[in-house]
């Protein structure tokens, strides 16, 4: 079996030299790829002097998280894909916990580790956790992670599970999926393409997974921080990417929800004074709309292919915003599992 391990990189010497040697140390036979997306700074001859078995793909141009995988993975032949960013700390045994679990589940296709924080390693990470989840509204959570809550590491999520998306910090996927089903949305540029990815593979009846059998430690925020307007923007207007794309009810009614939901979130922005953030919001809107047309023409093809195989396990039944801002229920463990598909 032919695992490659691939880092995307712009710009990221620093990141090389400081995550770099344990990933080189505890990957066994898979084979390390850095996919550079055109840097300007000595990354590629740092890796080239210091790391000569790491293979180099050479992207033409920065295109961000998705074009840049897209364009490296086009280009490495292998059975799993693990994507992997370049803030990421990995410990001995990440990999083959992870590929026996995929291995032994009929359909799951995409799999992830747990995510532990590398600056306060007693706590998950914001960037996927122990599992990514959608609500009723599409807004994305995790175990371990409700909006900006992040919960300790007590042992609670040592199990193996199938989820609704699998973080891109560091997702496992079965190389000819990721193919099959088109790679990561590139108009998405970055954040939550990933989400993306693993919902269009559950619309096809797929499943992904979380394996808390193996873990790693990412930085985060080592490109955007978690809090900036930009990633504000970026969240609001792929969220609505995504729902366009891949939900399968009524459209027009979830998007009225969502301009709802999106305005008190404009409002709570307004009295705590984040104009940035308040812009960012109608930005994302504004920005989503002149590409509904596009959307709405993806949509209607997906919905053609696709009818019927959709894998709805991990989808929240209820609103997390309203378990956290109305009931105080900022822990996955104060969620009814009923309350979930799939379980």
């Amino acid at each position: 079996m032919e695992i490659a391990v691939v880092i995307l990189n712009w710009n990221g010497h620093k990141l090389l030299e400081e995550y770099l040697p344990s990933v080189v140390s505890y990957s066994g036979s898979a084979t390390i790829y850095v996919a550079d997306n055109a840097s300007t700074d000595d990354s590629v001859k740092f890796i080239k002097d210091h790391y000569p078995q790491i293979k180099i793909v050479q992207n033409d141009e920065n295109g961000g998280f998705a074009k840049g995988y897209n364009d490296a993975l086009k280009r490495i032949q292998a059975d799993y894909y693990i994507l992997l960013n370049s803030d990421i700390r990995v410990t001995e045994n990440w990999i083959e916990p992870v590929i026996q679990y995929m291995e032994s589940q009929s359909g799951m296709v995409a799999c992830q580790p747990k995510v532990l924080s590398l600056m306060e390693p007693e706590k998950f990470e914001h960037a996927g956790a122990a599992g990514g989840y959608l609500d009723k509204y599409y807004f994305p959570f995790c175990r371990g992670r409700v909006f900006q809550e992040i919960e300790k590491d007590e042992h609670q999520y040592d199990d193996n599970r199938e989820i609704f998306w699998a973080t891109g910090a560091c997702m496992f996927i079965k190389a000819e999926m990721y193919h099959n089903a088109g790679g990561l949305d590139e108009i998405f540029f970055a954040h939550m393409e990933e989400i993306d990815l693993c919902w269009r593979l559950k619309n096809l009846g797929y499943k992904i997974g979380y394996c808390g059998e193996s873990k790693i430690y990412h930085l985060g925020g080592g490109t955007l921080n978690y809090m900036t307007p930009k990633k504000t923007y970026l969240n609001f207007r792929n969220s609505l990417f995504m729902i366009t794309k891949n939900y399968r009810g009524n459209l027009f009614l979830l998007l009225f929800n969502r301009l709802v939901i999106d305005g008190v979130a404009g409002v709570r922005f307004f009295f705590m004074g984040e104009w940035k953030h308040l812009n960012a919001i109608f930005s994302a809107h504004f920005d989503y709309y002149k590409k509904l047309k596009h959307f709405l023409k993806i949509r209607k093809e997906y919905k053609k292919n696709n009818a019927g195989n959709e894998n709805n396990a991990g989808y929240y039944r209820k609103s997390i915003v309203l378990q956290k801002f109305w009931k105080k229920r900022d822990h996955f463990s104060q969620l009814d599992p009923k309350d979930f598909m799939g379980s």
